[in-house]
Formats: structure tokens, sequence, C-alpha cells
């Protein structure tokens, strides 16, 4: 069935997925800010690894015609809203679709580190669907996007079943060549998923880039993810429910590291989400915001305090 979408803005998750989405057959438009589409243009540059298919990926490079909109009525007719932003954005972007959502699903396609059903309180909790990308890159400077779109997207829902809404957006995905993995606590398994990208960006922030890890820094970024577990666990996360996705930080670190390490520099799609990466901005705020909570549940964070100078904002104390 054709499904008419709307992309909130038009940054590299939007764009990525709005491309496969249309893809498969379904109407595709973006909202982005008044003004905006002129500076855009009526295209998008992209220069793609599509892994859904190739394991080591079909590259597309093409200029996609894209269709936008400044603006949005309450009495629209989108199926789907995908909101994806920075996660320091989102209680803005929120706070702009409560009272526009109409009849759409939204699926909040994000990474979170706030509580989810407080960050979505003024959405129609009966039309909220949450999921996470496998895509990632950038955009360069010369308007590009780089970006690999891995086979697998990620849903959940909040310890019980999916609603026939979040089904449907789920045949979505499906039909446009995603496989689905589900997760039952999708609370916990965004707050591991942000905890992970703090200890990361540890190193990543220290480098300068995500594309020049050396195999010692890996190490490090481990070991920083490993003094954050406590944090999560303060949050109430049950951390038995997310053994798979923890695995590569609770293996011994003298197999894990190399093992990451290999990945991210050998395997293409990987290689190519670690280079295009464009938004230090973001990786500095998941570090202060990982840090500040520490701060607030008294739980030690030694790595990540010892890289603070390096993700630390201006008027910071």
């Amino acid at each position: 069935m054709r499904v008419k979408i709307l992309m909130f803005g038009r940054g590299v998750i939007s764009a990525t997925y709005g491309w496969a989405l249309e893809q498969a057959g379904h109407r595709v438009e973006f909202y982005v800010r008044p003004g905006r589409a002129a500076a855009y243009g009526d295209s998008i540059d992209l220069d793609l690894l599509d892994v859904r298919r190739r394991p080591w990926g079909k590259r597309v490079v093409e200029s996609w015609p894209v269709r936008y909109r400044e603006s949005l009525e309450p009495d629209h007719d989108f199926d789907l809203i995908v909101l994806s932003v920075q996660h320091y954005n989102f209680a803005e972007a929120v706070a702009f679709l409560g009272p526009r959502v109409g009849g759409a699903t939204v699926l909040v396609f994000n990474n979170l580190w706030v509580e989810p059903s407080a960050a979505t309180a003024q959405l129609p909790a009966d039309q909220v669907a949450w999921g996470f990308p496998g895509a990632g890159g950038g955009f360069g400077d010369d308007g590009v996007l780089r970006a690999a779109l891995m086979p697998v997207a990620f849903f959940g829902t909040m310890d019980r079943p999916p609603t026939g809404r979040e089904q449907a957006v789920r045949q979505v995905f499906r039909g446009a060549g995603f496989r689905i993995r589900e997760n039952s606590d999708f609370r916990g398994w965004l707050s591991v998923h942000f905890a992970q990208n703090a200890g990361l960006h540890t190193q990543s922030l220290r480098r300068g880039s995500l594309s020049t890890l050396t195999t010692g820094d890996v190490r490090e970024a481990i070991l920083a993810t490993r003094e954050l577990l406590p944090l999560v666990e303060a949050r109430g996360v049950d951390l038995r429910r997310h053994r798979a996705e923890l695995q590569p930080f609770t293996a011994p670190v003298w197999l894990a590291a190399p093992a990451l390490s290999l990945l991210f520099s050998r395997f293409p799609p990987v290689r190519r989400v670690m280079q295009a990466h464009a938004n230090p901005e973001e990786l500095r705020a998941v570090c202060r915001d990982t840090l500040a909570e520490a701060r607030r549940l008294g739980v030690r964070v030694p790595r990540l305090e010892a890289a603070e100078p390096h993700f630390a904002s201006a008027d910071t104390p």
C-alpha cells in the first residue's frame, strides 16, 4: 500500500530513509523551516552505500528530486511523520508537531537521553511509534550526502505488544527492504545506545574524527562505556535485557577492541559512516548530557570526566 510520508527536517537520517521509502513506492515530502526550501534547491545529491541486499553495499550516486513544504496544517493527509532530529532539538520539534499531528502516526526515529514518555508528552500517545535508524553519514562541504544505509531498522515498545499503528509502520519499512529488529524495552535500549555513543565519543572527540580511531582508542572507548553501565542501571534499566547490544562492550577487551577496530576501519559501510559524520556538536552534546546525568545521580564515570575538556561548552563552570 502506498503511504504518504512526511520527513521532519532534511537531516542525514531523514534524507537517507526518505530516499529509500520513496524508492519503495511511497510519496515522500520534507518539512523544512520557512525559507529553507529555496536555499536547499529542488534535489539532494546522494552518494550512498545501500547495504540492504549486498553485505558490502551497492553504491548509489544520483541527484534525487525532492519535495519540500514550509508549513504544516492539522488537516494534512500524511499517514506517517518520521521525526529524526539532533537530540537537543527534539523538544522544539515535538512542540511544533504536537498540535499538527492530525491523523498521522509519528515515528520517533531518534537518539534520546530524556525519558521517552516525557519527551513525547505533547504528542498523542496512541499515535506514537518508536524506532531507531541503522543508517549514518553526513553532508559534505560540497552539499553531497555521503551515508551508508544498513539493512536493519530498530523498533520497539515499552513493555507491551505493538499496536496496529506500530505494526503498520514496521510493514512500511519491511516493504522497503529493511529487516526489523524488535526490543520490548525500548526505553532501556535508547539509554544503552546513548551511553555507548558517549563512551565512543570520549575518544573520537579527542582524536578529532571518528575515522582515525586506533585499536588503543577503541579499547579506551570500551572501558569508558563499561564505566557508564552503572549510570544506565541507575536510570532503572535492567541490563540483562540488553545483553546482545552490550556484548561488544562486555566481552574481554583483548578480544573486543581489535574486532571493533577492524569493523570500523575495514568494513566499507561502517567506514563510510565514520568518515562522513560531520556534526561534532552532536558528539559533544551527547557527552555533556551523559556527564550531567552521572553527576545528578552521583555515579562516577572517570573516563568521561577526563574527556570533559574536549566537549565542555564555553559556559561550563
